[in-house]
This record gives C-alpha cells, sequence and structure tokens, in this order.
C-alpha cells in the first residue's frame, strides 16, 4: 500500500542534487527519491565493531603480536 510522505526544511543544496540525479535518470525528483530511499533500506545492516571482531578467525599466538622492546 502506497502512502504519502512530506518532507520540510530540505537543504537548497540537497534539492538540487536530487533534481540533477532525477534528470540524470530520466524521472521525476519523488520518483528519485523513492528509487534512493527504497536503495538505502535494501543494504544490509552495519555490524558493530565487537561483531566484526567477533567473526574474525583465531589466527596465530598472542605472543605473536607482541612488539619487542629496547
Amino acid at each position: 500500500m502506497a502512502s504519502d510522505l512530506l518532507l520540510k526544511d530540505v537543504h537548497d543544496i540537497v534539492m538540487r542534487g536530487l533534481a540533477k540525479r532525477a534528470k540524470e535518470h530520466g524521472r521525476s525528483i519523488e520518483e528519485q527519491a523513492i528509487d534512493i530511499l527504497s536503495e538505502a533500506l535494501k543494504r544490509p545492516e552495519r555490524r558493530s565493531f565487537e561483531e566484526v571482531l567477533a567473526s574474525m578467525p583465531n589466527v596465530g599466538h598472542d605472543d605473536d603480536f607482541n612488539v619487542p622492546r629496547p
């Protein structure tokens, strides 16, 4: 089901960029905005730093990472 969305106080530079992109793709500003929002929501969610570290394979030994002190 389609719904309406009203955006207020959009900066001029954002509107100019949106209009330029819409023109490049041969569509209306509204169609371009919907496409941008749809694509942004398709992207996978970002993982936290903790999740990235936990997903790393266990390689080497802790001593391999010690820095020799003078």
